[in-house]
């Protein structure tokens, strides 16, 4: 349940609170006299007393769902009480919940002392108190809900001592001895691994009565599976009592395993770790025969023989919980003691640890327990396979080689299986590519590299069918090779350089879904991108399986690596000529392929993943590839791929302009090759003041360069000779500015040539297609350095170049995502420039076809095939506000120029009151940091409606330096409301009429970097101690005075 469900559902209840039946109870703590609290209250004491016929011993569990909706409606009622309250205290939540709780508390204080409590009754209550326990955990974060917590968790360790001392009789002392007994020992052990966690959580001390009950537990259940049955039949309360005591110790050994400060002994092998060593692993419980079982019931409880004389045919599921508790325990001694595992898998003659000491043998037994265990508890035989092959797959290659195939084979017949399959295939993966087990493999380059190498293959192949399961392997992968830049070792990266297909292949993955694939990816990112507004976002666990994060998590992996580390360096370029192979495979495939295919996707993501790589590659290296990335240039590519080519072809001469000769030479090639590619070129000779821009002498290389494009002006091709005068043009003016007198011959040529492109007469496709290949992004907005960021390669280029928006991944996710961690230079994330506000509608993309006037032919039907999603389509800004304007006036209704920036502000009621003061004065604009404050209530409370008559645009924060320096432009003036050292008083400011007013945080006011984008400071003259208004109060001063001045300069003003 959200916050927002939870707070809806308390102010149902307060209204309606007065329809619970009556009750003839109320508080004596201070609580409201209602009916609610009443009948909550006997709800707890209903629910704790037992009927008379509740009193046999042999009975079945209760069911769960009656004590889920008791702690429900137990924690709501808190909620409400606390609703009604103007304060909220400790003392207060610890009232409320002492009346609801009492009858609780009071039953729970006696279960030590009282053996003849009825069975049913303490199992109510031990449900109720895990229930409260999860509920108030899992019902949120908010301060309120951290206190009830903490109230409730003060409760139950008050009656930890009572609670552990009856969970020990009940598990020692043979009390379980039918089948049902099994479902309470799952209950007992639940109980008693909360209260460990609770001791820990507010600091373990060994006085306290668990650490007792832990010891007991332990030699007790030890005991009791020592216990031999001197060559007797084995009756059924026997063989329960043996499988509830590997149960407790394999929780023992788990709440040791999970939480080092339960440690109860040394290293040296103490009691417990010498009885796991020697534990006969597999061991079949002997089935007991069906009349010893009947025999062993009370006559007068059917209900109970029934069950008895049936048990035996659940027996399996018995045997192999006791075999799974064995493995728990086991993986835990493994865990512990892994350093005295021999690396030779030489046998030790005398081991005082078998098991340990023996793993040979070990392995074995775990790859019978494999055959043996259904898939849903295998998990413990994998934890102790991830211990166990590093040590032996030297020695034990074959051994280990049978443990990966059958542990594959269980993971791939579980690929329906939801509830065991992910926790499954993490033990999988984190066993079979276990750093240490892929570095061995590929030391030895025996069977066992080739079939890590398969498995590998058949992950990815599974994640065609079922998304998320290579998003496990490559997430694991890259946390195991992450080396820190501080903590840089020369041969960090060896292992993760014998599997660089790994990378390559999350690089480049992505399936094209069906439509209805689509429909529900579409779905589940707009559910995501609504975080804690829609519930199920903090019901579940964003579980980071969609297609999108396999990229991402490669893509920051790279980002981390260290181009002065050789084995980083060494995978680097490794990995750069597989993407070039890849690329050349792709395009000799397939030569012709539409856009958005597999084939286009491929290639857009190999590009990617090449240019986040350039940064790290020297010159020598690229010597040896820069012919392979001009020979792209010449190959038949879609127009995001087109872009990506040449933006990288700019940054290496841009980079080493020795590369400069090469370059000219792709211009010389012969005419039947070169076709329509030369543009790729061309658009590259465009950006040559980047290319020139460390050249102290670029005299010589802006004279080739315009001897070379000039020579294309005059071509045949009509798109040729677009992109060429476009290069020519942008040449020209660098050279003007120049002022360089060896141009003069060439002045004349030129100046024609764009005299005659500009001055065209008519409305033809010509004189369109030169005006939109001006205005075109990669010529007129972009810029190869500025714009050379990973929001522009994954989010703004292909948005902007006709990608399908399947391929559009934003920077959000690249942040969400927090397996692999940010690298230092985090900044270059993000786009600062213009080129992220561009929408693809402003220009018509001119290199989809061949030529530009069929692309301008069918350009009136593109918008029919492009996929609508009702959520994407937005109102402009702009046509927002003259809509408005236009309701505004027709009421006759006077709007100023004034805009108001509130994007810093948190508290809706502060937005809501500035929301009617902008209304009331006439404001043009309100600027928030999201439209969702408006959905609020408090928002709605104050601005009793504003909103509707006002327009809202929504500027985040991070987006409103670039949003004040566009309103600088427009002619705003940039007004912040703070107190600085050239701060101007408010009585002697004369407001432009065309005014930006920005006001600060309520608690941090306005930050550094957005007051150096300020054209003058305001403040409003003071005269009390206190020196700082709120900012609604403070705004409304301003927004006031500005209108009052307005007003005045129109002669509106009365005298």
């Amino acid at each position: 349940m959200t916050m927002l469900d939870s707070n809806t559902l308390c102010d149902w209840l307060r209204v309606n609170e007065s329809y619970f039946k009556p009750s003839p109870m109320c508080s004596s703590l201070g609580l409201h006299k209602t009916s609610l609290n009443a009948y909550v209250k006997s709800l707890i004491q209903e629910y704790v007393k037992s009927s008379a016929w509740e009193t046999g011993e042999n009975c079945f569990m209760p069911d769960w769902f009656e004590a889920k909706l008791v702690s429900l409606m137990v924690l709501l009622a808190v909620d409400v009480e606390g609703m009604k309250t103007q304060y909220s205290g400790k003392q207060r939540t610890e009232n409320v919940l002492r009346v609801f709780l009492d009858p609780l508390l009071d039953v729970l204080m006696k279960f030590g002392t009282n053996a003849y409590m009825p069975l049913l009754k303490t199992d109510r209550c031990l449900q109720l108190l895990l229930k409260l326990l999860n509920t108030c955990r899992l019902k949120g974060s908010s301060a309120q809900d951290d206190e009830v917590f903490t109230v409730l968790q003060n409760f139950v360790m008050s009656t930890t001592e009572s609670i552990s001392e009856f969970i020990l009789r009940r598990l020692t002392m043979n009390e379980l001895n039918s089948v049902s007994d099994l479902d309470r020992c799952h209950l007992y052990l639940m109980v008693l691994t909360e209260l460990i966690n609770l001791h820990l959580k507010v600091g373990w001390k060994r006085g306290n009565p668990i650490w007792r009950v832990i010891s007991l537990l332990k030699n007790a259940s030890i005991q009791h599976l020592q216990e031999t049955d001197s060559g007797q039949e084995p009756t059924l309360g026997n063989q329960i009592q043996r499988v509830v005591s590997m149960a407790a110790l394999a929780m023992v050994c788990e709440a040791i395993d999970q939480k080092p400060e339960l440690q109860l002994d040394s290293l040296h092998a103490g009691p417990l770790e010498s009885f796991l060593s020697s534990l006969q692993l597999n061991q079949m419980l002997q089935k007991p025969h069906a009349e010893e079982q009947s025999s062993y019931a009370h006559p007068s409880e059917c209900t109970s023989v029934l069950e008895e004389s049936s048990s035996s045919q659940g027996w399996g599921k018995i045997v192999a919980q006791y075999i799974h508790d064995q493995w728990v325990c086991l993986s835990f001694l493994l865990k512990k003691y892994h350093t005295l595992i021999p690396s030779t898998g030489s046998e030790i003659l005398e081991p005082f640890l078998p098991a340990v000491q023996m793993p040979i043998r070990t392995l074995q037994s775990a790859l019978e327990a494999l055959t043996v265990l259904s898939s849903d508890q295998v998990l413990p035989v994998f934890h102790c396979l991830k211990v166990l092959v590093p040590k032996l797959l030297t020695s034990s290659e074959s051994l280990c080689m049978e443990s990966f195939d059958m542990a594959w084979k269980i993971i791939s017949s579980l690929s329906n299986t939801q509830l065991i399959f992910w926790p499954n295939l993490k033990a999988f993966v984190q066993f079979v590519f276990d750093n240490k087990v892929l570095t061995i493999a590929a030391k030895i380059k025996g069977q066992a590299y080739f079939k890590i190498k398969e498995i590998m293959y058949k992950i990815i192949e599974m994640s065609a069918i079922k998304t998320g399961v290579f998003n496990t392997l490559i997430s694991y992968c890259c946390q195991s090779w992450i080396v820190s830049a501080s903590n840089v070792s020369q041969g960090s990266l060896s292992s993760a350089k014998n599997y660089s297909e790994l990378i390559l292949e999350a690089c480049i993955f992505g399936t094209v879904f069906r439509r209805d694939q689509r429909l529900v990816q579409d779905v589940q990112t707009f559910i995501e991108n609504l975080g804690h507004d829609c519930a199920a976002n903090i019901v579940m666990e964003n579980t980071k399986r969609e297609d999108h994060y396999v990229r991402i998590c490669a893509i920051k992996f790279l980002c981390l690596l260290d181009g002065s580390n050789m084995s980083h360096k060494l995978f680097m370029e490794d990995l750069a000529i597989k993407l070039l192979d890849k690329d050349e495979f792709v395009s000799k495939s397939k030569k012709r392929y539409y856009v958005n295919s597999l084939q286009h996707r491929v290639k857009n993501r190999i590009w990617q993943t090449l240019l986040v790589l350039f940064p790290r590659l020297d010159q020598n290296f690229l010597n040896g590839i820069i012919d392979r990335i001009f020979q792209a240039g010449f190959t038949n590519n879609q127009a995001s791929i087109k872009y990506f080519i040449e933006w990288i072809i700019i940054l290496i001469l841009h980079k080493f302009p020795q590369f400069l000769p090469k370059f000219w030479d792709c211009f010389s090639y012969g005419e039947e090759n070169l076709k329509t590619s030369i543009c790729t070129f061309l658009a590259v000779s465009s950006h040559l003041d980047v290319v020139t821009q460390n050249i102290p002498e670029k005299k010589l290389i802006l004279k080739q360069a315009l001897i070379v494009v000039l020579q294309w002006c005059f071509n045949h091709n009509f798109s040729v000779r677009l992109y060429a005068l476009v290069a020519l043009k942008k040449l020209w003016t660098v050279c003007k500015v120049l002022s360089v007198e060896e141009f003069d011959a060439l002045t004349p040529v030129i100046e024609s040539s764009l005299h005659q492109v500009e001055s065209m007469h008519g409305a033809g496709n010509a004189k369109k297609n030169w005006q939109r290949i001006q205005e075109h992004f990669f010529f007129a907005t972009f810029h190869p350095l500025k714009d050379y960021c990973l929001e522009t390669i994954f989010y703004i280029l292909p948005r902007l170049s006709g990608l399908i928006e399947d391929e559009w991944i934003t920077i959000d996710k690249f942040t969400r995502f927090t397996d692999v961690p940010l690298d230092a230079g985090f900044q270059w994330y993000l786009s600062q420039t213009q080129l992220s506000k561009l929408k693809p509608g402003d220009w018509s993309q001119q290199d989809i076809g061949t030529n530009l006037v069929e692309a301008d032919n069918q350009a009136e039907w593109t918008d029919v095939q492009k996929k609508i999603i009702p959520w994407n389509n937005r109102v402009p800004d702009l046509d927002l506000e003259l809509l408005f304007q236009d309701r505004a006036a027709r009421l006759g209704k006077s709007i100023s120029r004034l805009i108001v920036v509130a994007s810093l502000i948190d508290k809706p009621t502060n937005l809501g009151g500035l929301c009617r003061t902008c209304e009331v004065f006439g404001a043009s604009a309100l600027v928030v940091g999201s439209l969702q404050c408006i959905s609020d209530k408090q928002f709605q409370h104050l601005s009793v409606s504003a909103e509707q008559w006002l327009p809202l645009v929504q500027v985040k924060p991070p987006h409103l330096i670039d949003y004040l320096q566009q309103k600088k432009t427009e002619g705003y003036t940039i007004i912040g409301v703070e107190q600085t050292a050239k701060s101007l008083d408010l009585t002697q400011y004369c407001f432009p009429e065309k005014s930006l007013l920005l006001l600060g945080n309520e608690r941090e006011g306005i930050p550094a970097n957005l007051i150096q984008q300020l054209d003058v400071c305001v403040e409003i003259p003071q005269q009390g101690i206190i020196r700082s208004l709120n900012v609604h109060v403070s705004g409304a001063l301003l927004i006031w005075e500005y209108t009052r001045q307005q007003l005045l300069s129109h002669g509106d003003a009365k005298p």
